[in-house]
């Protein structure tokens, strides 16, 4: 599965954010997804038949706007050569906010994977749910629902559910076989869960420990089960380490999955925020224990970027965006991680207040 990085992210996120602010008082707005590999002639010659299309439009100011976006995207598209590697989303539209009123606007994005499809729409506003599907794919999570007797695994990638894994164990029913004595049964019975868990184990470290993008694990069951699951020594600790949260669940299987996906919604909430702050405190403890190791504001930070000693690089999601932009591109220059960093949390808004910019060094610099 193809990643996008944070910054990438960041930038089709707030893209998004600003092409959802706008509404059409009529099926005036018009989007385009031309998918990679596409030609750009093709699409400008459909776009010329839709300006004949929208002159039968009865009514004259939806026939004007629509007539007008369609123009003012041809004109744009005529800017490029050929379509980008990725493709190209493109919207117009009159987005002026008084009826009457005119303020004929065009964007258009290459979004950081392949657009696969094409598509072209007239609507009261922008068709941005592809984008948003690419945000949420970005993200991927294991997902472990387990009782006694059986059990299923399943990736969480955006919105989808995919399972991968179901088992069912040999653990036999609670009423022991005529002859059995009580104390033989129970042992049968612990070992078949015993045997169980290690099995759900084992496919947990195949399906999860190495794949590329996981950002967590979450278990739900029955919460005796889990304590026993997780309390002992099935899994590694490669993979403890990355359960994120667990949650105690009526049901198993694909019930249990839909379920757990209903009750994790604060765990994913949390997680985007808990790896920002995360990353910021790290940059907070070596300003008061090696500042050295740091710098901030734009001056300083621009200084350590120049001299290639930058590890980790934090931006404030608050900067101006060319800014950003231009401090994106000399950091890559260097190898230098970028992270970028809302300001949603307390951690956020103190970066923003130390002049929106910040860095973590991969040796120490004298603060002379």
């Amino acid at each position: 599965m193809v990643q996008m990085d944070e910054s990438q992210r960041y930038h089709l996120k707030k893209f998004v954010k600003e092409i959802s602010k706008h509404r059409g008082r009529h099926t005036e707005l018009v989007s385009v997804y031309i998918p990679s590999g596409y030609d750009l002639n093709l699409i400008m010659s459909h776009l010329s038949q839709e300006q004949g299309t929208a002159s039968n439009i009865k009514s004259k100011q939806t026939r004007e706007n629509v007539i007008g976006a369609l123009e003012r995207m041809i004109q744009h598209l005529r800017l490029f050569k050929r379509t980008p590697p990725n493709g190209l989303a493109v919207f117009a539209g009159n987005v002026a906010e008084k009826a009457g009123q005119e303020d004929m606007q065009v964007w258009s994005i290459e979004p950081p994977v392949p657009l696969k499809f094409r598509t072209y729409r007239c609507d009261k506003e922008f068709v941005i749910e592809p984008l948003r599907e690419l945000l949420d794919s970005n993200e991927v999570y294991g997902l472990v629902v387990l009782d006694r007797r059986d059990a299923m695994l399943a990736l969480l990638k955006g919105k989808a559910i995919v399972p991968t894994r179901k088992t069912h164990s040999e653990v036999p029913g609670k009423m022991r076989a005529g002859g059995q004595s009580a104390a033989r049964f129970a042992r049968l019975r612990e070992g078949a869960i015993k045997d169980h868990y290690k099995k759900v184990a084992d496919y947990m470290k195949e399906e999860f420990l190495n794949l590329e993008g996981l950002k967590g694990i979450i278990i739900g069951g029955p919460g005796v089960t889990i304590n026993d699951f997780i309390g002992h020594d099935y899994l590694t600790g490669d993979l403890k380490k990355k359960i994120i949260g667990t949650k105690d669940l009526s049901y198993t299987e694909e019930f249990g999955l839909q379920e757990l996906l209903e009750k994790s919604q604060d765990i994913l909430a949390a997680e985007d925020v808990a790896a920002e702050k995360k990353i910021v405190n790290k940059f907070l403890k070596y300003l008061a224990k090696k500042p050295g190791m740091v710098s901030y504001g734009e001056k300083h930070v621009k200084k350590v970027l120049e001299m290639g000693a930058v590890d980790v690089l934090l931006l404030s999601e608050s900067m101006d965006e060319d800014e950003l932009e231009a401090l994106e591109e000399e950091a890559k220059k260097g190898g230098t991680e970028v992270r970028i960093i809302s300001v949603d949390t307390r951690e956020g808004v103190q970066l923003r207040d130390l002049g929106k910019i910040a860095a973590i060094l991969r040796y120490e610099v004298s603060t002379d």
